[in-house]
């Protein structure tokens, strides 16, 4: 599968992940109050976001379901009060993605690590931004197919696409 994933991103140019990541970042840092964060994260409107220390280095990262552990840890039943910063449920284990790869390679990540959002950082593993399914989706929509196949028992009678299904997006609008 890995093969076939180089030669089809060789044989197509596919957008880099530069070109659809977010760059301007909502961040944590391991001693956020975890209040806090939840609360950047519902007025932000964000399902999660990086944690930095204060090298600005990429220590973890911090999601919704991180953040449902507060819950079950007692936090909020002031038990025990002490764990109340980012760092005790952020996700230590980060998965990134470098900035000379393309959407194609942030697909196939997606698809096979369960991730929702993957760091991005430059060749030196600084963070430079951050792309999320949706940024794949929203990048996938704005490509138009290479080639458009018809099949060879549809030549000379292609089908027409109904006037209620025609939009701006397809060719026979």
């Amino acid at each position: 599968m890995i093969v076939y994933s180089i030669k089809h991103r060789e044989m197509n140019n596919y957008p880099s992940v530069t070109k659809h990541m977010a760059t301007n970042l909502v961040t944590f840092t391991p001693d956020t109050n975890i209040r806090d964060a939840v609360d950047m994260m519902l007025k932000k409107k964000i399902s999660g976001a990086p944690v930095l220390d204060k090298d600005n280095e990429l220590v973890g990262m911090l999601s919704e379901v991180d953040c449902l552990r507060i819950l079950l840890n007692g936090l909020y039943n002031e038990e025990p009060a002490q764990m109340d910063k980012v760092k005790y449920y952020m996700s230590q284990a980060i998965k990134t993605i470098k900035e000379d790869k393309t959407i194609l390679d942030a697909a196939y990540e997606f698809i096979h690590s369960g991730y929702k959002r993957l760091p991005v950082v430059d060749l030196e593993g600084n963070l430079i931004g951050q792309i999320s399914r949706v940024d794949i989706l929203r990048a996938i929509q704005k490509m138009k197919p290479q080639i458009k196949h018809v099949p060879d028992s549809w030549k000379g009678r292609e089908p027409i696409l109904p006037e209620h299904k025609k939009s701006r997006y397809n060719e026979n609008a």
